[in-house]
């Protein structure tokens, strides 16, 4: 009898941490995948940011100092553009897809920070969705966002770039295409934990 109950409580126990991570960040290669962060920085270079909303992301510093990865996506006018076409200011880029649940859940946070910041930041989201603008466009349309683009890399190019193997990823350049720090995974990114990262890049334009 104790048997017959202790068994599905621990099933849903285990069901809702499957949830959770699930929240956190959503695998590259499937949508209905879930797993832990994973990446070569040790503990001194990164740093685990909660920051509500059941988002979790870790912030990743081992690769200050590196230059935008040389890879072309498309804008929204179907032009093909690099990173390095938007050196001269700091720089957001975040990988994301219209699949990955965490990644939905930032963008409203990442319009709200393009608008706020639009003078001295360039906030980039760039889809991966292999479908290209034809799911992507209708998503922005519905989305109403004020300051973000629907830029969209249908090869996939950032993502493996940036090697992480989880979206949503979000790499924080400097005005001169130099990495500052990188978040894989999803944070709120209108808070005060994003702004308090943000500012010093910013305040030194």
């Amino acid at each position: 009898m104790i048997l017959e109950f202790f068994v599905p409580v621990v099933m849903r126990n285990v069901l809702f941490l499957i949830l959770l991570v699930g929240l956190a960040a959503c695998d590259r290669g499937s949508s209905e995948a879930e797993q832990e962060f994973a990446g070569t920085a040790s503990q001194e270079e990164s740093e685990t940011i909660e920051s509500g909303q059941g988002l979790v992301g870790k912030l990743d510093i081992s690769q200050r100092g590196t230059a935008m990865i040389d890879t072309s996506f498309q804008a929204p006018d179907g032009s093909k553009v690099q990173l390095s076409d938007f050196i001269g200011n700091p720089v957001l880029v975040n990988v994301w897809a219209t699949w990955c649940a965490p990644c939905i859940v930032e963008m409203p946070m990442l319009d709200k920070l393009a608008a706020r910041e639009k003078d001295r930041l360039k906030v980039l989201v760039v889809s991966q969705d292999i479908q290209g603008a034809e799911k992507v466009v209708p998503f922005f349309e519905r989305g109403q966002y004020q300051e973000l683009e629907p830029y969209v890399d249908p090869e996939n190019g950032l993502s493996f770039g940036f090697g992480s193997g989880l979206m949503p990823t979000t790499v924080l350049y400097d005005a001169q295409g130099k990495e500052v720090w990188r978040v894989i995974g999803a944070m709120d990114w209108d808070g005060a934990k994003a702004a308090t990262l943000l500012e010093d890049t910013l305040a030194g334009g």
